[in-house]
């Protein structure tokens, strides 16, 4: 008999036949967030649970007391209660890896338009303001040969490094742990505390997870110890920075720019962001390439059938969950 499969949301089409190939395979077909009454009702049955931009909590696992694997479509995993997951000897797995490059280039996306006005310009130009040419217009800041300071240096942070490296950029990190010298080397990245990451970026971007120590890694502390010139980016979490404290200091000019793709409270916004002009923000979109999301969902899918079928799974988060 073939286990049960829930996919929370639709997926690229080859991804589901391989998964309906090996299992019993149900899927919520619209791309909508389910609650946790709904979503533990739907995994009563379920033995494999491929979670896409779900919540999986005490009250959804409650329900699903034959669930043996929750595949994460994500590198992130702050969505699963991954503690209440391993006390039920339930794997939960995440992807890592095949969105490094991916987020990289949009956190550097991120940092280009804001440094340089992008989106202020297109609406300059739209809006039919711009009646000649003035050398005085809508002055950015130039992005070569300043200083990148990275606040996590994982894959994606590295992947960020790199991009600033070709830019001819110095780049500082601070970690929870160094990186090899030999990495160091190759990037021509320097390890530095935190506050000297923070005193001496012209660009901080942010790429550590979002845990119990880094919850407002990023608040009014910190920000007063950046310069005035400096542009915060963050493409991690929303939570990772304390967004009033940040609203704060971009209106108050104490710091000069953001560019935000994750919000403490998404989806919802702090009131002010919106009307600020010096911020850029999109709608958590790190990893929206169709290449990308498809390689995603191939590995969540994976992840789930290796572990319904008695194998370790590649990405394992919680590998005391295995006896």
């Amino acid at each position: 008999m073939k286990p049960r499969i829930f996919v929370t949301r639709p997926i690229p089409s080859a991804v589901l036949e391989r998964l309906a190939a090996r299992g019993d395979l149900q899927v919520h077909h619209e791309d909508a967030s389910l609650k946790p009454g709904p979503l533990g009702e739907a995994c009563r049955e379920v033995e494999g649970l491929l979670a896409v931009g779900v919540r999986v909590s005490e009250e959804v696992l409650s329900q699903a007391s034959k669930l043996r694997v929750v595949a994460n479509c994500g590198v992130g995993y702050d969505n699963i209660d991954v503690a209440a997951c391993t006390a039920r000897r339930i794997a939960v797995t995440n992807t890592p890896g095949v969105l490094t490059d991916t987020t990289a280039d949009l956190a550097f996306a991120l940092l280009m338009a804001v440094a340089r006005r992008v989106v202020e310009c297109d609406a300059f130009v739209r809006q039919g303001r711009w009646q000649r040419w003035e050398f005085g217009m809508l002055w950015g800041a130039d992005i070569h040969h300043k200083t990148l300071g990275i606040f996590g240096f994982g894959r994606i942070g590295q992947a960020m490094a790199r991009r600033g490296a070709g830019f001819g950029m110095r780049i500082l990190y601070h970690s929870r742990r160094r990186a090899p010298e030999d990495l160091e080397r190759e990037i021509g990245a320097q390890f530095v505390d935190r506050e000297t990451l923070l005193r001496e970026s012209d660009f901080l971007s942010l790429h550590c997870p979002s845990t119990s120590e880094t919850h407002h890694a990023i608040g009014a502390r910190e920000l007063s110890l950046m310069k005035p010139s400096a542009f915060l980016i963050n493409t991690a979490r929303g939570k990772v920075v304390d967004e009033e404290a940040m609203v704060a200091a971009l209106e108050s000019k104490k710091l000069a720019g953001a560019g935000l793709d994750v919000f403490e409270h998404e989806p919802h916004l702090h009131p002010k962001l919106s009307g600020l002009a010096n911020v850029v923000l999109m709608p958590h979109l790190g990893s929206a390439t169709g290449e990308t999301r498809f390689k995603m969902a191939m590995l969540a899918a994976e992840n789930l059938l290796a572990a319904l079928e008695g194998q370790r799974p590649p990405n394992l988060v919680n590998p005391e969950a295995y006896p």
